[in-house]
């Protein structure tokens, strides 16, 4: 790897950071997205002579004809649009500057990095005379973060055009140490599915009144004592998926001690496992169970005014065990108990699971194993959601991953502040798009 060539991508993601791209639930205005897509033709103008582009609502769908027209094509994504970048950060959030041997800003994981160093492979191959075997579609939309609409909208639009996917690689997992807490090593950790997506608000009634002379069980109230026990109390069923077993029997090598020996015979330590995990990490415990996350809360207007109505908003994001339905029942019963009305805000849906045996996976395992034999890849539920959700209608085996090695302050940084990635992950990243695009 050459420096140049590190420093070269580098300052390519920078010119992509310093584009502003927050998006906005039920924005209009797609200029800033329209800005970012006339950079992207510049600078990968090899790859967009090749292509057929379509823009759809600030969201890029774009098709690299291949040469075997038998052959499934294969979709390649990552998105563009990023999340607000508030606080106080070491380099202003939209600087791209390049210090440290990282490049800094809102989008350089979270996913403009993924976007720039996948299109980095395409636009290389392109210069170089290379056509692939397969159909290759790239999709990088502007609404990952606000609730997926344009995921949704360009699924929609192939599943009308009757395109099925051999696969699918979207964002999700990372090259990461210690991925639960225990296991001593770096894993490529790839995402074969995630978690369902519900938004639920709670609401707590009453007639109100001055806060002179309050009464008892006033709406805030009874929703701190709901709240109280939904994060104490157990309501969620907690089951162990066959992906979690695979994922703790490949770290077990790395374990020590009794955690060594339970993950290595994942099938006969399997009831201690479910109990142990959830004191392991949050992490550990949400890979198990539905989890619910209070996320939102208002109360009356004044200071001494006892709400007639209060609310709370939790995220709910339910395992393929429980189901959307059981979840929402579960935790509806609860509120219940506290005179507290439940309502579905957004529901975002669930993902299938792609098998971890199948060809597809085994690909992108051979994929990581020649890029980045220091690393064992693992398959994984993710706790998150992403666009690819949406794909499986044209898709069963969607796989989430970006080959950037990240260490505890950079996965601490996605939506948060001080985002960034190492120099050094570029040209390693761009090799991985590379194989895969020439490969598969």
């Amino acid at each position: 790897m050459s420096d140049n060539r590190a420093i070269g991508y580098a300052e390519r993601l920078s010119k992509m950071i310093q584009v502003e791209t927050i998006s906005v639930r039920g924005q209009t205005d797609i200029s800033k997205f329209q800005k970012l897509h006339e950079l992207m033709k510049e600078e990968f103008s090899a790859l967009f002579s090749v292509v057929e582009c379509e823009v759809i609502n600030g969201s890029l769908l774009l098709k690299w004809k291949g040469t075997d027209s038998s052959l499934e094509p294969v979709l390649l994504m990552n998105h563009h649009d990023v999340v607000e970048a508030s606080g106080e950060w070491k380099y202003p959030a939209f600087s791209g500057a390049i210090a440290e041997d990282r490049v800094w800003g809102r989008g350089t994981l979270d996913t403009k990095g993924g976007l720039c160093t996948m299109l980095t492979a395409a636009d290389e191959l392109a210069r170089e005379g290379f056509t692939p075997r397969r159909d290759t579609y790239f999709v990088s939309t502007c609404t990952e973060e606000t609730g997926g609409e344009g995921g949704n909208a360009i699924s929609n639009l192939l599943k009308e055009r009757g395109i099925h996917f051999y696969m699918v690689l979207d964002e999700g997992g990372m090259i990461l140490y210690d991925p639960i807490g225990g296991a001593d090593g770096t894993f490529a950790m790839i995402g074969v599915g995630e978690k369902g997506y519900v938004d639920l608000k709670f609401i707590a009634k009453s007639n109100g009144g001055h806060a002179s002379a309050p009464g008892k069980n006033t709406p805030i109230a009874r929703l701190a004592q709901f709240i109280c026990e939904a994060e104490k109390a157990q309501i969620f069923d907690i089951q162990m998926s066959d992906t979690v077993k695979e994922m703790l029997s490949r770290f077990a090598p790395t374990m020590k001690g009794v955690m060594k020996t339970a993950c290595g015979n994942v099938k006969a330590f399997k009831p201690v496992l479910e109990k142990v995990m959830p004191m392991i990490s949050p992490s550990a415990a949400a890979l198990l169970r539905t989890t619910l996350a209070f996320t939102q809360s208002k109360g009356s207007d004044g200071s001494n005014v006892i709400p007639q109505e209060a609310y709370v908003v939790g995220n709910m994001r339910y395992s393929h065990h429980q189901g959307r339905d059981a979840s929402v029942n579960a935790v509806t019963e609860l509120a219940k108990k506290y005179d507290i009305e439940t309502i579905v805000l957004d529901d975002g849906g669930e993902s299938k699971i792609t098998d971890f045996n199948g060809e597809q996976f085994k690909f992108l395992e051979k994929a990581v194993n020649t890029v980045f034999p220091q690393y064992k890849p693992v398959p994984y539920i993710m706790n998150g959601a992403s666009d690819s959700r949406y794909f499986n209608r044209v898709c069963e085996n969607c796989l989430r991953f970006v080959p950037f090695n990240i260490d505890n302050q950079q996965y601490g940084s996605v939506h948060g502040i001080d985002e960034n990635v190492f120099i050094k992950c570029l040209p390693e990243a761009v090799d991985f798009y590379r194989y895969v695009i020439k490969e598969v």
